[in-house]
């Protein structure tokens, strides 16, 4: 049994704005969860979320970039808990502004599949509210991350315990 996580979102800026949010540390920290990320292939990688002891999840996903097409494609492994996947970014300019989307393939077994499902839910929520909210907020150019989401500040919106959106997933 194999199932792919595949979301894409539309954000009113250029693609240089939101290639910037997805390979910066100190971005992705402020949206995503706190990483140690660079943009430079080969350069291994943590993000760091609250543990999910359910799923043998310890709070560590360890990363590498493995492909690096600045402001187009990007592409990380993904391992932690019990899955070890695959992401990969790529974005378009198009007339509304600049679409990204995201992939995560590689969830083997059915250990990887509930992770999957739970992921699945969390996603949509952090590309579509936390994503363009740090894009909006860098294009006021206003101070400090954007608004507090206590899903977020604990990494399990990323898990989706919250809120399970539906809205633009799609499984295969």
């Amino acid at each position: 049994m194999k199932a792919d996580i595949d979301v894409t979102m539309t954000y009113p800026y250029p693609a240089d704005r939101v290639w910037a949010a997805l390979t910066s540390s100190e971005a992705l920290s402020a949206w995503f969860m706190p990483s140690n990320f660079k943009p430079a292939v080969g350069h291994r990688f943590t993000f760091r979320a609250r543990p999910f002891r359910a799923l043998g999840f310890d709070g560590i996903v360890r990363c590498q970039v493995l492909e690096l097409d600045p402001p187009k494609r990007m592409v990380w492994s993904w391992a932690g808990g019990n899955i070890d996947t695959t992401v990969t970014f790529t974005l378009e300019q198009t007339a509304e502004g600049t679409r990204l989307r995201m992939r995560q393939v590689g969830f083997d077994g059915l250990g990887a599949q509930l992770t999957r499902r739970i992921l699945s839910g969390g996603y949509p929520r952090i590309l579509g509210q936390r994503l363009p909210a740090y894009l909006g907020q860098a294009a006021t150019g206003s101070d400090g991350p954007p608004p507090p989401d206590q899903c977020a500040e604990d990494g399990r919106s990323l898990l989706g315990v919250f809120r399970r959106p539906h809205r633009q997933i799609q499984s295969r």
